[in-house]
């Protein structure tokens, strides 16, 4: 099974490295990074790079396709190289999946038109503009398209497919074996728990002023 990341200047680390971890770990598995050229990409905080084994032509037949989020997913959005390669890559892919923002790049191939799909909860409003119907809950399955929240979001997006793809005991196996037992020490993880103040702070601030804050 091969599962294609792709790579993209100013991606979140963590969207695409946590579900990375446990994916890599099928059975079978056969983990790439791509990129439209090869060589290392930075993230969105520009003091760290992921290096993309093979350029877009080069994976045309991925099992899996996973697209994370970050404050380039703009850009990549209306980026027509990568457009076209996940159209090509969607037209056989088993799985096509996104963390975060993610769902914007998929969303500008015209690949959640009519679908239900989640996205950070800032971009509710940015992902419905490419025909998806947003929706509050962590990670959402519509056929075979599988989009997962905000950033750590991926990790469970993971687990969900790693139960679909090689049954319930592989995926408590893994999560065993990472510990994946979160308990953080707030509960403000979603706007629905967080302080209002903070929630509307973070809604009245501009996307461009929270791509550079990101970045």
């Amino acid at each position: 099974m091969q599962i294609a990341v792709l790579l993209y200047d100013r991606f979140t680390t963590l969207d695409a490295v946590g579900p990375y971890e446990l994916l890599g770990r099928l059975p079978g598995a056969e983990t790439v990074f791509v990129a439209k050229e090869p060589g290392p990409v930075r993230n969105d905080q520009g003091s760290l790079a992921l290096v993309a084994d093979r350029a877009l032509a080069d994976v045309p037949h991925p099992d899996l396709v996973l697209v994370p989020g970050g404050p380039g997913a703009r850009t990549a959005a209306g980026d027509p190289e990568i457009q076209d390669w996940l159209r090509t890559v969607d037209a056989t892919s088993t799985w096509t999946t996104s963390v975060c923002t993610g769902s914007l790049v998929l969303g500008g191939a015209g690949l959640l038109a009519g679908r239900r799909a989640t996205t950070h909860w800032l971009t509710y409003d940015q992902l419905r503009a490419y025909g998806a119907e947003p929706t509050g809950e962590r990670v959402v399955f519509d056929d075979k398209y599988v989009t997962a929240a905000g950033v750590s979001s991926g990790i469970d997006m993971a687990l969900h497919l790693i139960g679909r793809i090689a049954g319930d005991t592989a995926a408590q196996t893994i999560q065993l074996l990472i510990e994946y037992d979160p308990q953080p020490p707030y509960d403000a993880g979603s706007p629905e728990k967080a302080p209002a103040e903070v929630v509307a702070y973070w809604r009245g601030v501009p996307v461009e002023e929270l791509e550079s804050r990101k970045g």
